[in-house]
């Protein structure tokens, strides 16, 4: 099989001789995946989007790195090599990163789970490109025009190396409109897919994507190890998962004995994947679904006195800019607030957060600033970052932290 011939790009990429200013030659020192437009000094007027930016040293002409220029992004330059040490970068280049990245994978795969981030962006290497399998479903997710002339190659090696049997490409809305390219979101350019619904398995718990038209890639597989220690902590229990699209907390607490599980999401529409999800799975328990904005449902559920066993919490981004980090603080608090309501007497309230911007710390002495004005004691037992395959490269790569508070009484 090869690939479909409208992966091709037509455009070949030129080298571009780069010098910076000294905060972006620091950056690039470091190792810092990004080079943004005002740190570049120097640069051929012609640089297209995919051409290979050589980055030479202000004082001294050696190369200190090599990156993918990107014509229509603030982030300029898409590092790819940050070192003295020379580099071609070439199909093999590719090939042994993706390599590696899957290398960095195995322990997870050596669990009962065949569902995995294979590429995460810049903290593998690749800025502005995902790879998510499902089963033996790979589905990339790009983000930038800068990787079209090199997809080909790029996508032929995900696949042998993940040995997907199918390739799904999703793209970016901005990549929607690019008429540097033929590609359309959703498009099998590999194999064959005879369902747009894929069955993948989470440490031993059935799940499904839709790879065409699902959220991102399908489905959010950074919560993996949160969603497995949940369920291991909701035998027996009653379970409240609030933000909980496609049910990923509420069929790990299902499969693993919880009692009952109330699924909380403003989409009619996830929730009913959330039931889907369930059933393919054994359980015993009750799963009701409630559709409606978290900050009022929550609120009446209090106000009818209802509490659960255990609350998990996972809201969406509420900081996707600099100027939303105050505001989204306050989310964090309140959500912290109506969930200690919600848990039960010597209840566990998982509260959760995905904001790069709001740094782990503010985010932890948030929720227990919160918890300790109250008159309940309770216990840190738990604080998580990112699972095994969203490893972390780089500062700004960090956003996901999950913090574990065990109520006493």
């Amino acid at each position: 099989m090869s690939l479909s011939s409208q992966i091709i790009s037509s455009y070949n990429p030129k080298r571009l001789a780069v010098k910076l200013n000294s905060k972006g030659e620091q950056f690039v020192l470091q190792g810092h995946p990004w080079v943004f437009s005002n740190n570049i000094t120097k640069i051929s007027k012609d640089a297209k989007s995919g051409d290979l930016a050589i980055i030479f040293s202000k004082n001294k002409n050696r190369v200190i790195g090599l990156g993918l220029y990107d014509a229509n992004s603030p982030i300029r330059i898409k590092m790819l090599h940050s070192s003295h040490e020379k580099a071609e970068i070439n199909d093999t280049f590719f090939h042994n990163k993706i390599s590696n990245a899957y290398h960095k994978r195995q322990p997870l795969l050596k669990t009962n789970t065949n569902s995995y981030r294979l590429l995460f962006g810049e903290n593998d290497g690749f800025p502005g490109l995902i790879a998510d399998v499902y089963a033996s479903v790979l589905v990339v997710k790009i983000y930038s025009e800068t990787w079209l002339p090199y997809l080909e190659s790029i996508i032929l090696s995900l696949q042998q190396i993940s040995k997907a049997k199918t390739v799904v490409i999703r793209l970016s809305r901005s990549l929607e409109k690019s008429k540097l390219h033929q590609l359309k979101n959703g498009e099998v350019v590999y194999g064959t897919l005879k369902n747009e619904v894929v069955e993948f398995v989470e440490h031993g718990v059935n799940f499904s994507a839709n790879v065409i038209k699902g959220h991102k890639t399908g489905y959010f597989l950074d919560h993996r190890a949160n969603r497995k220690q949940v369920g291991e902590w909701s035998k027996g229990q009653t379970v409240l998962d609030v933000f909980s699209y496609a049910g990923g907390f509420s069929v790990h607490a299902l499969a693993n004995g919880a009692k009952e599980v109330t699924s909380l999401d403003i989409s009619k529409q996830a929730l009913e994947i959330a039931i889907e999800n369930g059933k393919l799975n054994k359980y015993s328990g009750t799963h009701k679904t409630i559709a409606g904005d978290a900050f009022q449902e929550l609120k009446k559920l209090i106000k009818n006195k209802i509490t659960f066993d255990v609350v998990v919490i996972d809201p969406p981004s509420f900081a996707k800019q600099a100027s939303e980090i105050e505001l989204a603080k306050k989310k964090y608090a309140q959500l912290a607030e109506l969930g200690e309501k919600l848990t039960a007497k010597n209840g566990l309230l998982v509260l959760a957060s995905c904001s790069s911007r709001v740094l782990a710390q503010a985010f932890f002495d948030i929720n227990s600033q919160i918890l300790a004005s109250k008159k309940r004691q309770f216990k840190v037992i738990l604080k998580t970052q990112h699972d095994i395959d969203h490893p972390i490269g780089f500062l700004e790569g960090v956003y996901l932290k999950c913090g574990y508070y065990r109520f006493v009484n």
